[in-house]
């Protein structure tokens, strides 16, 4: 396999998407949770669009841990307002000339240079003045007294701030990248587990229906035909219905998934038995007095392993397409949980007008190259367990 050069070069892709999957927060330009940061002002800004923004402190949120902080982000404690450009007064306010969006009349607001660095308390949220100080109570219901000079300042070096859009934003100003990047997560994660509930089942079916044969095969293979007559998204569709609301949406998508994909393996399995239980060693075992479990178990699956890794990589292909369209048509995770498929859904409106396309094609362009990967790493497998194929 090392000399398959696609599949070496997919395997570095999957990789590389997996270490997105866990640190995607933390590298994300949007570091909130599910990249949920939405500035309206800013709605379906081109990619590289650069604003100015200003900072303004509005509540106080717990730093969580670094391990949450890594996986799942950090809520934003501060509202965040585009401006063009910014003043200081002489009433210890800062004037700003707020961005209202492309083609819109920019609009004058004030805020208090404290409101701006502070979260004031609920109770008693009232500046008081004097000369150069600023009195006030902070949100945990301690008075402060700071120089307002040091308060602009502090807006200055730290309120006022450049941001960039490298892939531009959505309908509702949220960083396209930062969703690209947590979509990942939820990619990869639905196709791991709908892998292994699909191995479970079709493992089990197969190698059941290949080793007793007779009856049992014949009720398993009817079962098998049954099931893949039915499209797999159609499948994966109708069980995402029948479980409805009742679980969380991400488990509904696993089962949903997982479920509707395991025939093939099933089928795979029961082949790759009904080849091997005449070998000389299973009939060995069988011989020593070895029951049925142990003989699948231990001296059939261990010697079919390579066709049930490859027919893993062709599924998780399957499993990202089908989550993707589940998302598509308004079944798969509940927004805001970023999801291709929902990405697309969301901007397909947008894919024959040549200044929008962007919105639509990025989430397309993803799916397709962890499908393609997974997909040729699948083909890299096959390659390399294909003995038969090999010249000595």
């Amino acid at each position: 396999m090392l000399k398959n050069k696609p599949a070496i070069f997919s395997l570095i892709v999957i990789v590389f998407a997996v270490i997105l999957a866990f640190i995607g927060p933390s590298v994300a330009p949007d570091k909130t949770p599910d990249a949920d940061d939405q500035v309206l002002e800013l709605a379906n800004a081109s990619p590289g669009f650069t604003v100015k923004m200003l900072l303004v402190k509005n509540r106080e949120e717990k730093d969580p841990n670094i391990i949450s902080k890594i996986l799942f982000g950090k809520n934003n404690s501060y509202q965040m307002v585009p401006i063009n450009s910014y003043q200081f007064d002489d009433s210890a306010n800062v004037v700003v000339q707020a961005y209202k969006g492309e083609g819109r009349k920019e609009e004058q607001m004030i805020f208090p240079v404290v409101d701006v660095v502070e979260s004031l308390s609920i109770i008693s949220p009232k500046i008081e003045i004097h000369g150069d100080k600023a009195v006030y109570t902070t949100f945990e219901e301690k008075q402060k007294t700071v120089s307002i000079a040091a308060l602009k300042k502090d807006i200055a070096e730290n309120n006022i701030i450049t941001k960039k859009y490298r892939l531009g934003t959505d309908n509702y100003g949220r960083d396209i990248l930062s969703r690209l990047l947590f979509g990942v997560r939820v990619s990869l994660s639905v196709g791991l587990v709908a892998v292994f509930i699909s191995l479970t089942i079709g493992i089990f079916m197969g190698s059941v229906a290949g080793f007793y044969r007779g009856s049992v095969d014949n009720i398993i293979m009817w079962f098998i035909n049954v099931v893949w007559s039915i499209p797999t998204i159609l499948l994966a569709m109708a069980i995402r219905f029948a479980i409805g609301d009742k679980i969380n949406s991400f488990l509904a998508i696993f089962i949903a998934v997982g479920l509707s994909m395991w025939v093939e393996v099933a089928r795979i399995v029961r082949g790759q038995v009904l080849s091997v239980r005449e070998m000389e060693y299973v009939q060995a075992a069988r011989s020593l007095g070895y029951n049925n479990a142990r003989i699948i178990m231990k001296h059939i699956l261990p010697n079919i392993i390579g066709p049930i890794m490859v027919i893993a990589a062709s599924d998780f292909a399957s499993a990202i397409l089908i989550e993707a369209g589940l998302s598509f048509v308004g079944i798969g995770v509940k927004p805001p949980t970023p999801s291709w498929g929902s990405m697309l859904n969301d901007h397909r409106a947008y894919l024959l007008t040549p200044d929008r396309a962007f919105l639509a094609l990025a989430p397309g362009i993803c799916i397709m190259v962890m499908v393609l990967a997974f997909n040729l790493l699948g083909n890299g497998l096959r390659d390399a367990f294909d003995v038969k194929g090999k010249t000595v």
